[in-house]
């Protein structure tokens, strides 16, 4: 029997878990160790999860103590198990973790991946904030305009209770509340909520399968919803990636968004009308270096605004959505676009305002520079990024994240919403691609 670790971020490590380890007794997960999430280090997972073989649940530890925890636990291997992280910094791990004596270990889909008794479709993405969610959007209303029931179930995002959020379903937003979501949760479930799709999430990836297979509503095509950069959790019969030409090359340089776009079926280049003509034609050419068969589609990132007169010629806060800022290391969101499209005078630094956890978060990822991200993962950071909100010297407030902040903030000043559509210029497009996958899996209405 060999000691593992499992090296992770409340996510995939639980779900590489529940796949290969939990009732192999080859092996004896001793620890899992924690990054990227705040506040999730120093819990266990949960015995009830866990299984027979760890009646004690397995504890969980900052990755900052990895090293001593391979000799204290006398472990064997280190299975390197979340997303979004560039090559030099996952080798910089595995040198930690071979100096310490054990093996580094990566997990592929022929270990991880379940099966399902319906079509799936899977949208991932070779980095975060790339435009997973609206890629998935568009696919699920081209499938609904066809008549066809749609259940997409989201990349794991299991921050609080683990054993209530084991598997969970959302059809409504009053189940956002009941189940207690963090914003970074509402920001992924809330806009398929209201386009009328049921959307299922949780820690067990094996029973949320199950469940969504059988939804009360109805099922004929499973959605994997990705979350950063992480390959699905499912196999998939269409594989659509996500391209991002605003951060060119980070297709061939982060783990394991590469991945993803060696598997894709169509790989959609998106941020068209944002990005320059060589980052566009940069990530063209290493999609065909890499994955020639692939369908290509550019497309355009929408851009709506529910008040524009709140931006033209004020001075304003940028809200955007807090992964796409921190781990996605990007500059920019969709409410800057809208901030500098529709006349913003000024884009104001919230810097000077913080509050409490958001503190940390700038100290983690000092590159955010100006804007503000959504911080959402606990009650405590939702109040500071209200405090800091309401704190900040400006006239209004532009939210470029996916959902209505305001439901669960109060800001006293003026705000508006940004939305942001996939709107594809090329062709074969998502219609011509579905169409197809539809007739292939005998699922005409």
């Amino acid at each position: 029997m060999k000691n593992v670790i499992i090296i992770g971020a409340a996510g995939r490590d639980f779900h590489n878990f529940n796949t290969y380890y939990r009732d192999n007794e080859l092996y004896r997960v001793v620890a899992f160790t924690a990054a990227q999430i705040p506040d999730i280090d120093g819990r266990k997972y949960p015995a009830e999860l866990a299984g027979k073989l760890y009646p004690q649940g397995i504890p969980i530890y900052s990755q900052d103590r990895l090293a001593e925890l391979i000799k204290e636990l006398d472990v064997d291997q280190c299975v390197f198990a979340y997303s979004d992280v560039n090559y030099k910094d996952v080798m910089g791990i595995s040198a930690i973790v071979n100096a310490a004596g054990a093996d580094f270990v990566l997990l592929g889909p022929n270990s991880t991946s379940l099966k399902s008794t319906k079509p799936v479709i899977s949208v991932c993405a070779v980095r975060t904030g790339s435009g997973k969610s609206q890629t998935s959007r568009k696919i699920i209303e081209i499938l609904m305009e066809k008549g066809l029931k749609v259940i997409a179930v989201r990349h794991p995002m299991p921050y609080g209770d683990l054993v209530a959020q084991k598997a969970q379903r959302f059809a409504t937003i009053d189940d956002l509340k009941k189940h207690k979501c963090t914003v970074e949760e509402m920001e992924e479930y809330e806009p398929h909520i209201i386009r009328g799709n049921v959307i299922y999430a949780g820690v067990d990836y094996e029973e949320i399968l199950r469940l969504a297979e059988k939804d009360p509503d109805g099922c004929d095509v499973i959605l994997w919803d990705g979350g950063n950069n992480d390959f699905s959790f499912y196999e998939a019969d269409l594989s659509v990636t996500v391209v991002d030409p605003l951060r060119p090359g980070h297709e061939l340089s982060y783990y394991p968004g590469e991945v993803c776009l060696r598997v894709a079926d169509v790989a959609v280049i998106n941020k068209v009308d944002s990005a320059s003509k060589e980052g566009i034609a940069a990530v063209e050419e290493n999609i065909k270096k890499v994955n020639p068969s692939a369908t290509i589609i550019k497309a355009n990132s929408k851009i709506t605004i529910d008040n524009p007169e709140i931006i033209k010629g004020k001075r304003v806060l940028v809200v955007e959505d807090g992964p796409t800022l921190t781990h996605g290391e990007m500059k920019l969101g969709a409410g800057t676009v809208a901030a500098q499209r529709f006349g913003a005078a000024e884009i104001v630094d919230p810097r000077p305002y913080l509050v409490g956890k958001l503190q940390d978060t700038f100290k983690i990822y000092p590159n955010i520079g100006h804007l503000l991200p959504a911080m959402g993962y606990g009650e405590q950071q939702l109040r500071d990024l209200e405090a800091t909100i309401n704190k900040t010297d400006c006239d209004a407030v532009v939210i470029g994240t996916p959902i209505d902040l305001s439901r669960v903030i109060n800001m006293n000043k003026p705000s508006t919403r940004v939305h942001y559509e996939l709107d594809e210029i090329t062709s074969p497009n998502l219609h011509d691609i579905l169409e197809d996958f539809v007739k292939k899996h005998k699922l005409e209405k």
